[in-house]
């Protein structure tokens, strides 16, 4: 059972990576493009969950997981750094 739990999550995950990829490659501007980086994102989840669900926890899990972590934290600095980098300006509060 554990088996076909982790194929199914890593089947979407993939499946996702691969929509994000694919939205990457089909847009023309780089503000189009940053919004697949969100879905990138989002598809590492079920993968590191495949993984821990095939290991249960162990130090074989921790990497993906904190590999997920790490991506969800620094997704959105990067994110905005590219836009930065494209050259949009920031909007003002006040």
């Amino acid at each position: 059972m554990r088996e076909v739990v982790a194929g199914v999550l890593l089947f979407a995950g993939v499946a996702l990576e691969l929509a994000a990829a694919l939205g990457v490659v089909s847009m023309r501007g780089v503000l189009q493009r940053i919004h697949y980086t969100g879905l990138a994102i989002v598809g590492a989840i079920p993968i590191a969950a495949a993984v821990v669900v095939r290991e249960s926890f162990s130090l074989a899990s921790m990497g993906p997981l904190l590999l997920c972590a790490y991506l969800l934290a620094s997704g959105p600095a990067l994110a905005h750094v590219t836009a930065r980098a494209a050259g949009v300006p920031e909007e003002d509060d006040g």
